[in-house]
């Protein structure tokens, strides 16, 4: 393959400016900060760093219901077992 296609086939697979642009402003769209609020156009940098934040936050926040769950289950069965030895 010679070097001009291998730079025509990067390219067509890069994102253009404007559509980066309209990701960025779609993903600032999900964030319930966002809500309510005008939408600006601001730094890219900043948009990013703010829904990986997002992201992290809602990560954290599985993590700690899937934590509950588990101990909630663990005190059910816990629960579920004294019951069976008490009716024996």
């Amino acid at each position: 393959m010679s070097s001009s296609s291998k730079l025509s086939l990067a390219s067509s697979r890069r994102a253009s400016e404007g559509e980066i642009s309209e990701l960025i402003f779609k993903l600032q769209a999900l964030l319930p900060e966002r809500n309510g609020r005008e939408l600006r156009r601001g730094s890219k940098e900043e948009s990013l760093r703010e829904v990986c934040s997002y992201i992290n936050k809602l990560n954290k926040e599985v993590d700690d219901l899937s934590e509950r769950l588990f101990q909630l289950l663990a005190c059910t069965a816990d629960a579920d077992a004294l019951t069976t030895t008490l009716q024996l």
